[in-house]
């Protein structure tokens, strides 16, 4: 069995100001760098809508996290195991990192330079279903408010509106 993993060469598990705890450089980290590989579980999409459901039953008892990612159309990856460190990379508004997808791997990928101490973060992009049960403490001038996909953001707005959410 793998051990828990604090670090890596590029990157080190800190108390974080967005989410309890997240991930930051320990050294300047160039634009287009591949940081972490998310790793974990490869498992069917029925088993990871499985244990997604129950992640978030356990959830709102725990203050934990789902950790079920999406491989393609046929697999997810169950990422809650303690030598995936790339799970606790947060969510912004205003990311620094984006998601990578490749050879059937999911790498967490450098989008502009990053720099020694900086939290790494990437958006979740989560659709608008349930929206208000994911609020977003990401703090950027950007932040919408909510976890949701940026190319969402016209139509949350108006759905924050409706529902008198500002």
């Amino acid at each position: 069995m793998k051990k828990s993993i604090k670090e890596s060469n590029l990157v080190i598990l800190k108390n974080s100001s967005i989410h309890h705890k997240g991930i930051f450089a320990k050294k300047a980290i160039q634009a287009e760098t591949k940081v972490l590989q998310y790793i974990g579980e490869k498992i069917s999409k029925q088993e990871g809508t499985k244990r997604a459901i129950a992640a978030i039953e356990k959830e709102s008892e725990s203050k934990g996290g789902v950790y079920i990612f999406e491989l393609n159309d046929k697999h997810d990856i169950d990422g809650d195991v303690p030598y995936n460190l790339a799970k606790y990379i947060n969510h912004s508004c205003t990311p620094n990192c984006k998601i990578l997808k490749e050879k059937g791997q999911i790498w967490i990928q450098a989008i502009k330079n990053i720099e020694t101490e900086e939290e790494l973060t990437y958006n979740y992009g989560y659709d608008l279903e349930e929206f208000k049960d994911h609020p977003c403490k990401c703090g950027s001038e950007r932040c919408v408010g909510f976890i949701v996909d940026e190319k969402l953001w016209y139509e949350l707005g108006k759905l924050k509106t409706k529902h008198n959410l500002y």
